[in-house]
């Protein structure tokens, strides 16, 4: 098997680049056959990899966070779409703040067990969602979940918080979020047909279970089902928000009487008041969009992971 690992230096503040040598290691340890590339600029790693997908690897493989597997997960449908990488299945290392598409699937959060788990080369097929509107007019793909609203502006502010990592920086910028964002925009949102007019202070669409590295939005979702699973927040008050931040730690939170909870194929957002700030797998889609359209597409790419028996 030829893996083609796409590493991103800054992700996971800096511990990426710090990790390299590693790596490496860890590679050569479990007898893989590999070369290593580090992404130099924003995109970077969607080209490495679709590149990647045309030259014939068997595995492309996105050591960072989130944002690098959003990016190589874009690079390998677009390969797809032009007819290659037909036998290639994406991997993950996990290095960045959540690594929240690898949970979702299955791949470990240690590097020795992600490599471990790349050697042993067990597949799963998966969903693939795709978003257009915002900054993206033309679309864009992604693996774990779009976040609409107050969980999109606490992702913003984490990334702000460069001396902070993993879950406390989301924690720090989810409380300063309270303080930003507590009005709860006027939405529609167009569920496979459904229509639902309400005050949404956040909306989340998931592919996978989680974002922000602990937040179980949708505890129950299957990335694999054909659906999207939805949460989606009505408005409330700033010390409920609190006390939904640790309902969602728990993913205990639809029975609050301000969540929303359902399944969809294809959904479309549009703020009838304000505007939208929103993100997908952690990467800005808009900070003032108007409409977004969701559309799940069902078994588009296989992912390596550990197998489903596989309790080590």
């Amino acid at each position: 098997m030829r893996n083609m690992i796409i590493l991103n230096p800054v992700s996971g503040g800096g511990a990426g680049g710090r990790s390299h040598s590693l790596i490496e290691r860890l590679l050569q340890s479990h007898n893989l056959d590999f070369d290593l590339v580090a992404t130099e600029r924003p995109w970077h790693a969607a080209e490495l990899a679709e590149q990647a997908a045309m030259d014939g690897y068997d595995h492309v493989v996105a050591a960072g966070g989130d944002g690098t597997a959003n990016e190589v997960l874009n690079g390998l449908m677009l390969a797809k779409q032009a007819g290659a990488g037909g036998s290639v299945a994406m991997g993950m290392l996990c290095i960045g703040r959540g690594n929240d598409f690898a949970f979702g699937v299955g791949v470990p959060p240690d590097l020795e067990a992600g490599c471990r788990v790349l050697a042993e080369g067990n597949r799963r097929m998966i969903d693939v969602g795709w978003a257009v509107g915002g900054d993206f007019p033309e679309g864009r793909h992604f693996g774990n979940g779009v976040g609409i609203g107050f969980d999109a502006v606490v992702g913003f502010e984490a990334l702000k918080m460069k001396r902070l990592q993993g879950f406390v920086s989301y924690l720090a910028a989810a409380l300063k979020t309270i303080m930003l964002y507590y009005r709860a925009p006027l939405v529609r949102i167009e569920l496979d047909g459904e229509m639902i007019t309400q005050p949404s202070l956040m909306i989340s669409i998931m592919n996978g279970r989680r974002m922000g590295g602990v937040f179980m939005m949708t505890p129950e979702a299957e990335i694999d089902d054909g659906k999207f699973d939805l949460c989606i927040a009505g408005q409330v008050g700033r010390l409920s928000m609190l006390a939904l931040m640790a309902r969602f730690t728990r993913g205990t939170q639809a029975t609050h009487t301000a969540i929303r909870t359902g399944r969809a194929r294809r959904v479309v957002v549009t703020a009838l008041e304000d505007a939208l700030p929103a993100h997908a797998d952690g990467e800005t889609l808009c900070t003032d969009g108007q409409r977004l359209s969701l559309e799940l597409q069902a078994r588009q790419i296989e992912v390596v992971c550990q197998a489903e028996d596989d309790t080590r």
